[in-house]
């Protein structure tokens, strides 16, 4: 009961420190602290908090205080819908085309945090998510091998989430995140193959063991038997994220352009 009458204080004074263009603990703490007030308290205005959030990320403020406010915006999208979840669903398919649509120009720092925030709005909404999944899976695709280490993990955690009630990625789309994974390795960082390690070991698990029943793929195949999901790790110990001929090539002459980080990766 305090919380519901002083809810509407508190969520200006925190509204102050959004828009004051906090540091990274603070952007943090303040996604949290807002969460929670609108869990514990009355949830109903938290949707006016989602679209001021959202026309934040939408502003074209290029001053230095601007990027701090718009990933604070981003972080507090996230908490919102894990915390409230299928209460938010009405507004999640614009938040998330907003986030995706902002991701594009955004610096690596940016894509980083959108990709945090993406992972939360996936497990907050559940199967809720379903109609923006393809779109998701298509962002966080071209994350897996972005050139700053922290994106790619940030990207494997998303995916990590996404395939959970998104049946296609260890279906009809697993070779291609196999070979997607195979690149993630290629000049990595330690944190990096490991969590790339987990998103294809989780993959392949649940291809050869599937959690819930799913639609036959392509060609008329259901689950992919132990063989076919240890033929993938083979080719891609063998060839990395190459194709065929490439591959087949550099064996032939008794070379390999297969790098280390794959190798390591893929026994990982």
């Amino acid at each position: 009961v305090d919380i519901r009458q002083n809810q509407r204080r508190l969520v200006d004074q925190l509204s102050a420190v959004l828009i004051g263009s906090p540091g990274p603990p603070t952007r943090w703490l303040l996604a949290h602290c807002l969460a929670l007030l609108y869990r514990l308290g009355d949830p109903v205005p938290s949707s006016l908090l989602v679209e001021r959030c959202n026309d934040i990320i939408r502003s074209k403020d290029d001053s230095p205080s601007g990027l701090p406010t718009r990933l604070a915006a981003v972080a507090c999208l996230g908490a919102l819908y894990e915390q409230l979840g299928r209460m938010l669903a009405g507004s999640f398919k614009d938040t998330l085309a907003n986030l995706l649509k902002a991701m594009k120009s955004a610096e690596s720092q940016g894509r980083y945090e959108i990709m945090l925030s993406v992972e939360r709005i996936l497990r907050g909404l559940g199967v809720s998510a379903v109609p923006c999944h393809r779109d998701v899976y298509k962002a966080a695709r071209a994350c897996l091998t972005d050139r700053s280490m922290a994106v790619r993990c940030a990207a494997t955690k998303c995916l990590l989430e996404l395939q959970r009630e998104a049946v296609f990625l260890w279906t009809s789309e697993l070779e291609n995140v196999a070979t997607l994974c195979f690149r993630a390795f290629e000049g990595s960082s330690y944190n990096v193959r490991v969590s790339v390690a987990k998103l294809l070991g989780t993959l392949l698990a649940a291809a050869a063991e599937p959690r819930q029943p799913s639609a036959p793929r392509q060609g008329g195949r259901g689950r992919s038997s132990l063989e076919e999901v240890m033929d993938l790790l083979t080719a891609g110990f063998l060839r990395g994220g190459a194709g065929f001929l490439r591959a087949s090539g550099d064996m032939l002459k008794g070379t390999s352009s297969v790098s280390k980080d794959i190798r390591i990766g893929v026994t990982q």
